[in-house]
């Protein structure tokens, strides 16, 4: 079985590549390789590999930029998603698309499911959850997997390093309390995907929410990032986090206040509950010793 895999150095995809292992073929693409902003690239791109899977590990993920650069984001995840979803189609091949819960205005008080109705609240959002209707209308063998508050050990910055850099740094580093999810580690996602793959997408199809177990505010995270840290010797001693409210960190883009998605469906697929947040951060930080 062949994979093509689109965003191969970004820090789910660069997951990918380590976790999808023989017998299957992957084709990484990079975007020095597949900028998905030139978007007449990317349907002879796809069919000159003849995947029998495109994995989507893109994204336009800069939240606050896409205020001002709402059409590249668009072009990017929405767009580019269209064609890469078509050209499968054509090849035959099923697909995978990560997805946000962005897509969510982060409103209601509980997890959100696959069918509560999406409300985005900022530009990225919206162009992330056309990507998804997009998807869904041009090839009906794929898998649409929401997630959030994404970090790892690869690929550029996320809420931990910087964490861990600014907690070198600084002796105080304030911190949004009131905006609540579940941190999920890129490698977490990179094998969930990987069993995905592996099943009969004619019965799986569909939109799956897949976070690490547990909710937490940023705040609470931050704590346990600084805790985890001295423990492995990453840092000698921890700054002093102060809880601030959203209203306090004005952004550009608007964020949820509840990220929290319930995973109850992919966990049913899968036979088991997503690993817990504290048990991934823990596993993500050895990786940096």
């Amino acid at each position: 079985m062949k994979v093509l895999l689109i965003g191969s150095e970004g820090q789910v995809g660069q997951e990918l590549k380590r976790v999808l292992i023989e017998p299957l073929r992957v084709v990484g693409l990079s975007r020095q390789q597949l900028d998905l902003s030139n978007l007449d690239q990317i349907y002879p791109t796809v069919v000159e590999h003849r995947p029998d899977w495109v994995i989507n590990a893109a994204a336009y993920t800069a939240v606050d930029q896409a205020e001002r650069e709402p059409e590249l984001a668009s072009q990017i995840n929405a767009q580019a998603p269209a064609i890469l979803a078509k050209a499968a189609a054509a090849c035959n091949a099923a697909m995978v698309h990560l997805s946000t819960d962005y897509v969510f205005d982060g409103a209601q008080g509980r997890p959100y499911i696959e069918t509560d109705s999406p409300c985005p609240m900022n530009c990225y959002g919206k162009s992330k959850l056309a990507g998804e209707v997009a998807v869904q209308q041009a090839n009906p063998h794929h898998l649409i997997v929401r997630t959030a508050w994404v970090y790892g050990s690869h690929g550029k910055s996320n809420f931990v390093k910087t964490m861990l850099r600014l907690g070198a740094e600084r002796e105080i580093i304030k911190v949004v309390s009131d905006q609540i999810g579940a941190p999920t580690w890129a490698k977490d996602i990179a094998l969930t995907v990987a069993h995905m793959i592996n099943l009969p997408v004619s019965k799986t199809a569909g939109i799956y929410h897949y976070t690490n177990s547990g909710v937490i505010s940023w705040y609470d995270f931050a704590i346990a990032i600084f805790a985890e840290a001295i423990h492995l010797g990453l840092l000698t001693k921890a700054p002093e986090v102060i809880p601030i409210t959203t209203a306090d960190y004005p952004t550009l883009a608007r964020r949820p206040a509840n990220s929290a998605l319930s995973c109850t469906k992919i966990t049913e697929l899968l036979g088991h509950y997503p690993p817990y947040w504290r048990e991934s951060l823990r596993k993500m930080l050895s990786e940096l010793v």
